[in-house]
C-alpha cells in the first residue's frame, strides 16, 4: 500500500498554540503526551512513515503548524518519543540502535525512531491471517514477495520497512508459526 494522496488531517488539538510546548501541570502533560503521540502515530501512518528523524521531522508539518507560527522544541520531540517507548506510552515507538541508552540523542543530534502505529506484534497478526487467508501455510516466501509482490498490493504490510518485517516475523517465529532461513540479502520464511 502506497502512501496516502488525500491529504493528512490534522487533529484539532494541532491548532491550539499550546499544544506545541509541553505543560508543567502532570495531568495535562500526560493528556498531551497521548495526543502528541496519536499524533504522530496517524501521521506516519498516513504518510507510511516507519522510522521517524526528529531532527529532520522538526522541519515538516508534523512538528511545526507555520500558520500558527509554533513548532515543537527538538527536546520535547524527544520526551514525546521517549514517553511513546514507554509502558504508558503503549510502546509505540523504539530507539533505532539503543539510542534510548543516550536519551535518544543520536549521532544526529535528534535521534531516530521506529514509530510503531502497529506494534511488530501487531504486523506478525496482520501477516499472519493473510498467509491464512490465503492459503501460504508450508510455502516459503521471499520477504520481497511478502513486501512487494502484486499478491500483496492489497495488504497494509505491502511496502513495509525491510528491518520493521524482520522484526514482525521474528514474533511469528517466538510463536512457532513460522521460520526464517537463507542469507540476508535473500532471507525466506516458511509459514506453519
Amino acid at each position: 500500500m502506497a502512501a496516502s494522496t488525500d491529504p493528512y488531517k490534522f487533529p484539532p488539538h494541532y491548532s491550539f498554540p499550546p499544544f506545541f510546548t509541553l505543560q508543567p501541570v502532570a495531568a495535562t502533560r500526560a493528556s498531551q503526551m497521548a495526543s502528541w503521540s496519536a499524533h504522530i502515530q496517524a501521521y506516519c501512518r498516513h504518510a507510511r512513515l516507519f522510522q521517524l528523524s526528529l531532527i529532520d521531522a522538526l522541519d515538516t508539518d508534523l512538528f511545526w503548524n507555520k500558520k500558527l507560527g509554533k513548532r515543537l522544541a527538538l527536546r520535547d520531540a524527544r520526551e514525546i518519543v521517549n514517553y511513546m517507548t514507554s509502558a504508558e506510552g503503549g510502546q509505540r515507538a523504539e530507539w533505532v540502535d539503543g539510542e534510548k541508552k543516550k536519551g535518544g540523542e543520536g549521532a544526529e543530534g535528534g535521534g531516530r525512531a521506529w514509530i510503531y502505529w502497529r506494534r511488530p506484534e501487531e504486523w506478525a497478526s496482520l501477516i499472519e491471517g493473510w498467509v491464512d487467508a490465503t492459503g501460504q501455510k508450508n510455502t516459503v516466501l521471499t520477504l520481497y514477495e511478502l513486501t512487494e509482490s502484486d499478491a500483496t498490493a492489497s495488504q497494509e504490510f505491502h511496502g513495509m520497512d525491510a528491518d520493521l518485517l524482520q522484526k514482525s516475523l521474528q514474533v511469528l517465529v517466538k510463536r512457532g508459526k513460522a521460520q526464517i532461513f537463507g542469507s540476508e540479502d535473500s532471507l525466506g520464511v516458511k509459514f506453519f
